[in-house]
């Protein structure tokens, strides 16, 4: 049954029902020099069909060698997920038969995964909600489809479909976690947070850049709902390729509407896959999920196990750095920012972006207001991240050192903000070409100040009166006289001499 948009249950009202039941998987690209099996270049774009070779494009008689910086690079990811470090796994075979996979079979792992029977703790709200790891995984991608033609891209209604392989046999490692329930109200929430939360792990670990526009960091979110109270699980879906933190919860959030539309109606959830469409919020469905069995896995008969020694691990063990949480926490003594601020802040997604720019001199107040209110508000407007903006922490601190020397003011600050995200380049050469840096001149901003007092006799004489508050009236005059352009300050010490 295809759910229309008038079948969907209001959130609110289906969580009040039933119970959702979360599994993520989230797909990481190794930042490897060579691919996973061979010594192709492991990197983004190129010309199509260029980064290839027989072992990637799955030739008769090609053999493939693992990469041991991917297999080094998997277990610092399982050791810092607080997983068991398996003593001997294998890979294995996964068959299916995609245009995009060259050898119509992917080098995965299945039952014996590298890393497995791990947590790692997410907060969210000022609560810490524990998700359970099942495995990390080293595995292949797969190439790229491109479908000409068409409205949406994708393969129904393409006149034709072109293949990329440069995509192909680059290191990858599958998370997935255990059956995630949380309070139903939080679970999209929750998704979320642990995405970010694997995000900001592998950036810190150094062994993806985790672009999540560019699908080196993509998210599966499989859902089921059970009615409250019930334990057994309802059937699941999964939207595949998720590709930023707002379209996990979104995802979540529709999918809970959607199940909850289909089960009201006294009919089943189809177990498939699903698509998210951005522009929209919505899910479309893709193809009837296939159980393990379906895909025939078998031992890869061309790879020999891998046994990593328990020095080896150990030394890697010595490798992580800090825990996210550990982080927020030093971070927020650091910067003395209050619960609330540190949960904004974090919440917004707006953490590394804070720190980077106090990294690049900001104070960390100043950074926080920039990031949480100006930039937070254009991102809303164009209904992309926060880290997706046209600016860099180190232009954001630049433009606070403008206005801490006095070169601009707050309000003028956003107008180079405006200039830096319209590509007019750096915040120094915004001021300059736009004419916003502040008029400090004694004499320009005395004459001002002389035509604002004639024009506000009865102001200027509360303030000969000893009422000196009234002097902000004169300075407001001032001020859109200079169109915000004036030094504030030096324009209040001008009228106070002339009427003292």
């Amino acid at each position: 049954m295809t759910v229309t948009q008038t079948d969907l249950v209001p959130f609110e009202e289906a969580i009040d029902r039933y119970e959702p039941v979360m599994g993520l998987e989230v797909h990481v690209e190794l930042n490897t020099t060579t691919k996973m099996f061979c010594g192709c270049p492991a990197m983004f774009g190129g010309e199509p069909n260029t980064h290839v070779c027989p072992v990637c494009l799955g030739l008769p008689g090609s053999l493939p060698v693992v990469n041991e910086v991917a297999v080094e690079s998997a277990m610092r990811i399982g050791l810092a997920l607080n997983c068991s470090i398996a003593e001997v796994c294998r890979f294995a075979r996964k068959n299916y038969f995609y245009p995009d996979m060259p050898k119509n079979f992917q080098i995965s792992q299945y039952d014996e995964p590298i890393a497995f029977d791990g947590w790692t703790d997410v907060e969210l709200d000022g609560e810490t909600f524990r998700v359970e790891i099942e495995r990390a995984h080293m595995e292949e991608d797969t190439g790229k489809s491109l479908h000409v033609g068409g409205a949406t891209g994708r393969i129904h209604g393409a006149d034709y479909s072109l293949l990329d392989y440069n995509r192909a046999g680059i290191p990858l490692i599958e998370i997935v976690t255990k059956p995630i329930v949380v309070p139903a109200d939080k679970a999209p929430g929750v998704a979320r947070a642990y995405v970010q939360q694997l995000r900001d792990l592998v950036l810190a670990l150094g062994v993806s850049d985790a672009r999540m526009d560019q699908g080196s960091l993509r998210a599966d979110v499989n859902l089921s709902l059970r009615p409250a109270g019930m334990t057994a699980f309802g059937t699941r879906s999964e939207t595949k390729n998720v590709n930023s933190f707002r379209s996990v919860e979104r995802a979540v959030r529709y999918e809970v509407s959607r199940h909850a539309g289909i089960l009201d109606a006294g009919l089943a959830v189809v177990q498939e896959t699903r698509h998210f469409h951005e522009d929209t919020g919505t899910t479309s469905a893709g193809r009837e999920k296939s159980d393990a069995e379906d895909y025939r896995y078998f031992p890869e008969p061309d790879l020999a196990p891998v046994a990593p020694s328990r020095e080896w691990v150990e030394q890697l063990r010595g490798t992580l750095p800090e825990p996210p949480a550990t982080r927020r926490r030093r971070l927020q003594e650091e910067w003395a920012f209050s619960d609330l601020e540190m949960r904004d802040t974090v919440g917004a997604g707006a953490l590394d972006l804070v720190a980077a720019t106090v990294d690049a001199g900001a104070a960390p107040a100043a950074a926080r207001k920039w990031w949480l209110s100006e930039l937070a508000r254009r991102a809303n407007e164009e209904d992309i991240e926060l880290a997706e903006l046209a600016i860099t922490p180190g232009q954001v601190a630049r433009i606070q050192t403008l206005v801490d020397e006095g070169v601009v003011n707050d309000k003028l600050a956003r107008q180079v903000f405006d200039g830096v995200l319209a590509g007019e380049g750096e915040p120094d050469d915004v001021v300059a070409s736009r004419g916003l840096a502040v008029v400090s001149d004694d004499s320009a901003l005395g004459e001002a100040v002389d035509r604002a007092i004639a024009a506000n006799p009865d102001v200027a004489e509360k303030i000969r009166a000893g009422k000196v508050q009234a002097a902000g009236a004169l300075i407001g005059a001032v001020m859109k006289e200079m169109r915000g352009q004036a030094d504030a300050a030096r324009v209040r010490e001008l009228i106070l001499a002339r009427l003292s």
